[in-house]
């Protein structure tokens, strides 16, 4: 019978995590796809890294972060493709879900599962906890904010004292003089500001609340920072789960703002919604592009630690985009079984490697590869997997 690995990929970090088992969301597997080559015996880049699964037929179940879930769906079907036997049956069969953050993040944590993913790293109290779980660094992300007012064609400039007041009920409608004091000559509607939020535990809701902090702690305090906070009570405020409520409530409301992943930008174009240029830390007011994302990082993953933990909010960079991130793998190091460990490091070592290519996987979700600084601290990070 094959072996089972369940891989669970979740955005939460920054609060115990025996909280967060409850903020999961529901699974929503999607079909695994196979292809027809054969490979030859597992390749090692050293003594730690095979740079193929072994040919143990094996299950890999991937559920959690939303951000993370359609990037990881296209990585594992090329995985599949890629290692599979002559009759085409993957070496690997990997089910893949976008669920809430708690479930994926917690049982990690337990050793329930053999890989947790996040968008925001563990905090310094949930290491201590379990000292034997790492961040490992997967790519480069970013966090959209959105609007919906069908009148405002030109992309409104907004900062994060404005966004947090509109966020604590203190600015309650779009034509607010504080709004229109950072849009001169952009004619604002007098209709309510709706502000939605997530009802799971989520990374995005950690770097959102990181932002707003950094940007001006009196109006948002570190307090109310984290992955599952607890929101000001506002009229007509929203929650929604994933980032894909987030598209359809804000679409469906007029007047809303919300805060979505990067990797669901083509969505949101779709659905009509607006998209904010926020003000970094250098003054300047930015959209979430591919330079702008490219320069944040280019200031910061050079701080990187050997552990990858690293905050990458709101830097003084000029031309940055101040709501950038690693995607994070959340694996414990001991292992028990060593077959296991081989084909996590295996898969995880693809990632970073063939799974870096903008054209086949990262353009798609807007992603950035990760710097060959990095990807080097993330392989020495996996060849310490192991049973």
């Amino acid at each position: 019978m094959a072996k089972k690995i369940r891989l669970a990929y979740t955005a939460a970090a920054l609060i115990p995590l025996s909280v967060l088992a409850a903020a999961c969301g529901s699974s929503s597997p999607s079909p695994s796809s196979s292809g027809s080559s054969t490979p030859a015996a597992a390749a090692m880049v050293g003594a730690a890294l095979p740079t193929s699964p072994s040919k143990t037929p094996e299950t890999v179940t991937e559920t959690g972060s939303t951000l993370l879930y359609p990037l990881m769906g296209t990585w594992t079907e090329a995985y599949q493709k890629q290692f599979a036997t002559s009759a085409g049956a993957p070496y690997v069969t990997i089910e893949t879900g976008g669920t809430g953050s708690g479930t994926g993040i917690s049982d990690a944590a337990a050793g329930t599962v053999d890989i947790g993913a996040s968008d925001a790293y563990l905090s310094s109290s949930d290491l201590s906890t379990y000292p034997d779980l790492m961040n490992i660094a997967l790519a480069i992300s970013a966090q959209q904010f959105n609007y919906n007012l069908p009148t405002v064609k030109k992309p409104l400039k907004l900062d994060g004292t404005v966004v947090a007041e509109m966020y604590t009920g203190k600015i309650t409608k779009w034509n607010d003089p504080a709004i229109a004091a950072l849009n001169p000559g952009v004619s604002l509607p007098d209709i309510p500001v709706v502000p939605l939020h997530r009802a799971d535990g989520s990374g995005d809701t950690f770097l959102f609340t990181s932002y707003l902090n950094a940007q001006d702690p009196s109006a948002w305090s570190s307090s109310n920072v984290g992955t599952t906070i607890s929101w000001p009570s506002v009229s007509g405020a929203l929650a929604e789960e994933g980032n894909g409520g987030m598209v359809t409530g804000c679409a469906a409301t007029k007047g809303c703002i919300a805060y979505i992943g990067i990797s669901y930008e083509s969505k949101t174009e779709a659905a009509g919604l607006g998209q904010a240029l926020l003000k970094n830390g250098a003054g300047q007011f930015e959209a979430p592009t591919s330079a702008t994302i490219s320069a944040e990082a280019a200031a910061l993953t050079g701080k990187t630690p050997a552990s990858e933990t690293l905050s990458m909010i709101d830097a003084n960079v000029s031309g940055g985009y101040p709501i950038i991130n690693y995607e994070y793998a959340i694996v414990n190091k001991k292992q028990t079984n060593g077959t296991v460990a081989e084909d996590m490091r295996a898969f995880l070592y693809w990632a970073v490697h063939t799974g870096q290519s903008a054209t086949n996987y990262l353009d798609a979700v807007n992603f950035q590869p990760l710097p060959p600084a990095v990807v080097t601290l993330t392989d020495n990070q996996v060849a310490k997997i192991g049973s």
